[in-house]
């Protein structure tokens, strides 16, 4: 198969003095284990980068760009999501951005549609493919943050080794997914970063603001989706926004992703409209539906400081509605 005769290459290639593994050696010892996919996510990558993608981990091409002209049409396509994504890029870079990192944002396919790097450091990542255009899918470049973390569907930390190519093996990339109004994954949120002495530990900081981050690129994507309905909070989720869209006829019309998890609905695509308490369940009293909505108030008049006008504008209803759901509820502005 690909990966013997990779492998074949890489033998006659050895030195007969004696050498620790290089990175490439390392890469097709563990796609050729019959345990290592099995035992490691990272494996399971290096695995589908040689048998599916047909990658060799020593090529050194230049990242892929696409032209100008496709990625305008990739950037019209989701010009609302862009926008409404950006200022929360913004606050991102403005935590990370001193320490030497790029704030990238890519679409469904890993192609990079908006950055935010320090002029200084824009020729580095440049050179390193780390730039609008560029095609970061796991089918292109093997293990890494951006395509690793759009075929697995879940967030990741691909720190220098763990990529495939050895071109990349000085960077870590620390990633999550973004889901779309429908359920669908719609993108990534990357954070990069080419420092030598860039460590696991701080990456696992910089992980939870990339997932928080995410996650507030979700929901303020969503909450514009469904703009004319109510929506309700269902939960925590650290992964995903869990949130519902509620009709004036009290009929849900639309879930995240989390929440579609949360209530076994379809995965993506419309939904058939329920009522809210069938979702939610009124027969457990302050653990359904009510306990649901009391929480989304108490959450926006918490957020508000107790100014009830403020909390309203937040929950996307008038003042005197929300205090006659305060009266409904048994709650006060206090």
């Amino acid at each position: 198969g690909i990966a013997c005769r990779l492998q074949h290459t890489r033998n006659r290639q050895r030195s007969a003095v004696s050498r620790a593994p290089s990175h490439a050696d390392k890469v097709l010892q563990a796609t050729q284990s019959s345990s290592a996919a099995a035992r490691s996510q990272i494996a399971a990558s290096w695995h589908r980068s040689v048998q599916k993608h047909g990658l060799n981990p020593d090529e050194h091409r230049a990242p892929e760009r696409i032209e100008q002209t496709e990625l305008n049409h990739r950037r019209a396509a989701l010009d609302t999501f862009m926008m409404l994504a950006a200022p929360r890029l913004d606050a991102l870079y403005t935590l990370v951005g001193q320490s030497g990192f790029a704030v990238l944002l890519t679409d469904k396919d890993g192609v990079v549609l908006d950055q935010r790097i320090s002029d200084a450091d824009t020729a580095a990542f440049e050179n390193w493919g780390l730039c609008t255009g560029a095609d970061w899918s796991e089918e292109r470049e093997g293990t890494n943050g951006i395509g690793t973390c759009l075929t697995e569907r879940r967030r990741v930390i691909i720190h220098q080794g763990d990529h495939f190519l050895s071109r990349n093996t000085a960077m870590s990339c620390i990633d999550a997914p973004i889901y779309g109004a429908d359920g669908a994954i719609i993108g990534a949120l990357d954070v990069s970063s080419a420092r030598a002495d860039q460590t696991e530990a701080f990456n696992r900081l910089i992980s939870a603001q990339v997932a928080q981050t995410a996650r507030a690129i979700e929901e303020a994507n969503f909450r514009n989706t469904y703009t004319p309905a109510r929506i309700i909070s269902a939960g925590d989720d650290a992964d995903g926004a869990t949130l519902l869209a509620v009709d004036d006829s009290d009929l849900v019309v639309g879930a995240t992703r989390a929440a579609r998890t949360l209530f076994g609905m379809a995965g993506t695509g419309p939904l058939v409209a329920r009522p809210a308490a069938d979702v939610l369940g009124r027969e457990d009293g302050p653990t359904g539906f009510e306990r649901a909505e009391r929480d989304a108030v108490k959450r926006a008049l918490a957020r508000a400081g107790g100014n009830v006008s403020q909390a309203a504008r937040q929950l996307g209803v008038g003042r005197a509605t929300l205090y006659r759901r305060l009266k409904r509820l048994g709650l006060d502005e206090t």
